[in-house]
């Protein structure tokens, strides 16, 4: 059968020490554990068959702090974002790293090597009525949609079960007016995340959860987050075809460290599932993942590393 992958970024999740400002030593995680065997932490490190998990770079050589616009184009084209700029930098792309984007993102390199993919997020009302392709206030997975000239999900599609929102179970969503966007379990959302591997060979999901709770430092809303995601994840897991793998990483650290609300310097998790695992052994860092997925699991050509843009 035809490999599938689902893409799960998590925004803002790195591996943190085993203290009591990590709340991912209070949360209870059955899912994950029964993957991971512990807590998962900056000593996480297991290796077994259709699994692994691991830390991996963030900072790409460059100096400072990671950062989403750099750390997510790094992520979604496989370009060493930071190093090109010399610098990290936050919130949305600017020029430069559009640029990146629009050469070599992970849908449009998709659509040119015939791999059927989506950008699995949900987008309300509001954002196709202010809709600016030329606004600055894009994030990096928008744009990698408007690269490849892909659709976006609509509440339509949210509400038939053909997308994920960003919140997981649509809490977010609930005090809009007229609103008819059902609040839903995380296990229903982590089912129908999985069930578009029955339309789609490649999904990347987004959740921006856990960097706004770390900025916050609120350990509560911290422990509620993971505990909701394990059983996401448990949703995608459960009853899921060997074809299909799963990917969890990040762009940057914040959530495993609750002391001081930004963003370290920390290793985020890699995280992967499925019978291709031996081709992901030698990931080291965040610009790595895009030419693995492709070439390993999608058989693609091989992607030049240093490709000029």
């Amino acid at each position: 059968m035809k490999n599938k992958l689902i893409f799960i970024f998590l925004d803002g999740v790195g591996l943190g020490k085993n203290v009591k400002s990590n709340p991912f030593t209070k949360a209870f995680m059955p899912t994950l554990f029964s993957l991971v065997g512990e807590k998962l932490t900056d000593t996480s490190n297991v290796v077994k068959q259709n699994f692994l998990t691991k830390g991996i770079d963030a900072c790409l050589g460059v100096e400072g702090i990671p950062q989403s616009a750099t750390g997510q184009t790094s992520l979604f084209t496989g370009y060493n974002a930071q190093a090109f700029l010399g610098h990290h930098l936050m919130a949305y792309p600017n020029d430069q790293l559009i640029t990146m984007i629009n050469k070599r993102s992970i849908f449009k390199y998709a659509k040119e090597n015939c791999i059927k993919s989506i950008f699995a997020n949900s987008y309300t009302d509001g954002f196709f009525k202010s809709f600016d392709k030329n606004s600055s206030n894009y994030s990096v997975t928008t744009r990698c949609v408007l690269a490849a000239k892909n659709n976006f999900n609509t509440m339509t599609d949210l509400v038939e079960g053909r997308a994920v929102h960003w919140d997981i179970t649509n809490l977010t969503l609930q005090d809009m007016p007229n609103n008819k966007i059902p609040l839903i379990t995380p296990f229903i959302a982590g089912e129908n995340l999985k069930n578009l591997t029955n339309d789609y060979d490649l999904i990347l999901y987004e959740c921006f959860l856990p960097d706004l709770i770390g900025h916050r430092k609120d350990m509560n809303k911290s422990i509620m987050f993971l505990e909701m995601f394990d059983e996401f994840l448990h949703g995608i897991i459960s009853d899921k075809s060997e074809n299909i793998h799963v990917l969890i990483t990040s762009d940057h650290g914040n959530i495993e460290d609750l002391s001081f609300g930004g963003h370290s310097k920390n290793e985020v998790p890699f995280i992967f599932m499925g019978k291709e695992t031996h081709h992901f052994l030698k990931v080291s860092a965040i610009n790595e993942i895009f030419n693995t997925v492709f070439t390993k699991l999608f058989d693609t050509a091989s992607i030049t590393k240093f490709e000029k843009i």
